[in-house]
């Protein structure tokens, strides 16, 4: 299985267009520090590909890696799918991206369907512009993406989008399967991936997913759970949006440094984070327990 990390930003990107934080500031003045929204592409053979979600940068994303490009025909494309972790606008916009009467499936849990054909109505919007079909995740239940790959749902987090108003009724605004991580397997060589970007807490139920991964990219969002309201950048609390933090006793880099995985790689990173700065202390931290942070062009074989 091949797996090319198409980038790692959190919502709003790095920098982020409104935000001034020391991160932004010097992303804006070393662009080679920037990065796309979190995203990665997959392939058992490296000639059909999937991408897991589709982010607003989805276009310069494919523009940059060639295995995406399209041809031979002049209208062919190797991007064969999307699958999707959830209903967030940073994983879903790029699908609007994608309607140039492209033939392409997506992958989603009922809810994230729902919502997709509801309160932020793409299916009905893309409906005349491309040939998209829309298929049901079922958690915990493998699904045979092509010959070689098998993906498994299950879930992580709970949390609807802010978008899905508790006003408005949905019988499925209260449902479980909101946020899901991905597991994908080469049924050829046995290599396994994890991929989840939203994380809100380490449980039993996910160390079983992770216990046996070759790879695992996990969500990096924050280094502490106040870190929104120590950088002045809001008040909402790290867990409160669904993201466990990296850092502390009690965060996630601990518990990724204990797998036997061969490979640990952070994605789904804020602006406001440290990792994000390659000379920081906790950079260097997480590199001293074999921990990678995600960056675009970052290819992995399984």
């Amino acid at each position: 299985m091949f797996v090319h990390c198409l980038g790692v930003a959190a919502g709003g990107g790095f920098p982020q267009w409104n935000c001034a934080c020391a991160g932004c500031r010097t992303a804006r003045a070393k662009p080679e520090v920037a990065t796309m929204h979190a995203g990665i592409a997959v392939s058992g053979d490296g000639e059909r590909w999937f991408l897991l979600n589709a982010t607003p940068d989805v276009h310069h994303q494919i523009a940059a890696d060639p295995a995406l490009h399209p041809g031979p025909e002049i209208r062919a494309t190797p991007v064969a799918g999307v699958l999707l972790t959830d209903a967030e606008f940073d994983h879903t916009i790029g699908l609007l991206m994608l309607r140039e009467e492209s033939s392409l499936k997506v992958y989603g849990t009922y809810p994230v369907l729902e919502a997709l054909s509801s309160w932020f109505p793409v299916r009905e919007l893309l409906s005349d512009y491309a040939d998209l079909s829309w298929s049901l995740l079922e958690i915990g239940q493998p699904l045979e993406l092509d010959d070689r790959l098998l993906v498994t749902a299950f879930l992580t987090g709970s949390k609807a989008p802010r978008y899905v108003g508790k006003s408005r009724h949905s019988p499925h605004r209260d449902s479980s399967e909101w946020e899901v991580g991905f597991r994908l397997q080469d049924k050829v060589t046995g290599g396994t991936v994890v991929y989840a970007p939203t994380l809100p807490r380490w449980d039993a139920k996910f160390a079983e997913q992770v216990a046996s991964a070759d790879c695992v990219f996990l969500d990096g969002t924050f280094w502490t759970d106040d870190e929104m309201s120590c950088r002045g950048a809001g008040n909402r609390t790290g867990r409160s949006m669904g993201h466990m933090p990296v850092g502390g006793a009690d965060g996630s880099a601990r518990a990724l440094a204990a797998l036997p995985a061969k490979r640990k790689i952070y994605t789904h990173i804020n602006n406001t984070n440290p990792i994000l700065d390659e000379g920081s202390g906790e950079r260097r931290w997480l590199t001293s327990l074999g921990i990678e942070v995600g960056r675009a062009g970052l290819e992995v074989e399984v």
